[in-house]
């Protein structure tokens, strides 16, 4: 009898919950096509109606532009569901770890001393486009190999998140530093790559970007049964036979692989990944993995894509972490009066 109840009680909320992402994914289509058609001239992608300049902008930019939102929503809002589940803490990022602050000091080591480098090498032109993502991702590596090897000597998973923003702060400090004796051209090339921007990313640039994002979303995987063992604490995880210290690594790579693969290309990106999975596990009334995570995915695509278009409607389009602030701070204010 329980169980012919139980099953009774689970059907309608299967229905529910694919009702939902129906049309979250619906949403996810028209939010695409929207971004695709907006910006500072409004184009039809359907029919022959286009020129030749106006199939370049839509094929070169536009399009690449929207999968990059799809991509980088999605990443930094699972990577933020488990760092928040990792930590138990509902204020937890993706950038918690310090993988952003590893990201800005290898793109600080290559702009603000890129004169230098430069006079010794006896090199004029650089491809800044390749090597700024470059830097970035090797910035974010290296402080995510720290982060690993303190994980394995450390059995608190709080002791991990103090050693996380110790080494960006640590990171941060060096790039403060470097500031204070750049050139302002350098100086000016550093602050626009963190203002963020989902413009920079082609074609060329996803044939690095997505195979990160896919070994990274492959560790999420691994994770996803103990993630709901995490939620109630260590303790309890180890009482249900998880591997907490494997389970915790798993996170951490998945974390920087999705974080900072997404930092490298697009810049720093402010509030997703604090503020979407709190969204999903609103609208979807659970915590279960298995639902949130592709709900946070889907949320989080959508949002990124909503933030995109609302840049793109000024003749000088905004940093896009200008606009995803202004989604996420009052979401992060509603939680910490909520939890008083």
């Amino acid at each position: 009898m329980d169980m012919c109840k139980n099953f009774s009680n689970f059907v309608p909320e299967m229905k529910k919950n694919v009702s939902i992402f129906v049309i979250l994914g619906l949403f996810l289509v028209i939010l695409f096509g929207l971004d695709v058609c907006s910006g500072t001239m409004w184009l039809w992608p359907f029919g022959d109606s286009l020129s030749p300049m106006e199939s370049q902008i839509l094929h070169a930019i536009r399009l690449p532009k929207a999968v990059t939102a799809i991509l980088a929503g999605a990443s930094l809002s699972v990577a933020g569901l488990i760092m928040q589940t990792l930590f138990r803490n509902p204020l937890a990022g993706p950038y918690t770890l310090g993988v952003s602050s590893g990201a800005s000091l290898g793109v600080a080591l290559l702009t603000m001393c890129s004169t230098l480098v430069a006079k010794q090498l006896s090199i004029v032109n650089y491809q800044l486009s390749i090597m700024l993502p470059l830097s970035a991702v090797i910035g974010a590596t290296l402080v995510l190999l720290l982060v690993l090897a303190v994980s394995r000597r450390v059995t608190s998973n709080v002791s991990l998140l103090i050693v996380g923003m110790m080494f960006g702060s640590i990171a941060g400090a060096l790039v403060s530093l470097m500031q204070n004796f750049a050139n302002p051209d350098a100086l000016k090339l550093f602050i626009v790559w963190t203002l963020g921007s989902l413009s920079s990313v082609g074609w060329s640039d996803m044939q690095m970007l997505i195979p990160i994002l896919l070994v990274g979303s492959l560790f999420v995987v691994l994770a996803l049964k103990p993630l709901n063992g995490l939620m109630l604490g260590e303790d309890y995880a180890r009482g249900l036979g998880i591997h907490v210290s494997r389970t915790r690594i798993y996170i951490v790579l998945a974390t920087g692989l999705l974080a900072g693969g997404v930092t490298a290309f697009c810049g720093p990106i402010a509030f997703i990944g604090v503020a979407v999975p709190h969204m999903a596990r609103g609208i979807f009334q659970t915590s279960n993995h298995r639902i949130t995570i592709p709900a946070s995915a889907l949320i989080g695509a959508c949002l990124l894509l909503v933030c995109d278009v609302l840049c793109s409607l000024f003749a000088y389009p905004l940093p896009i972490s200008t606009v995803s602030a202004l989604f996420g701070a009052p979401v992060i204010i509603w939680i910490i009066l909520k939890n008083k």
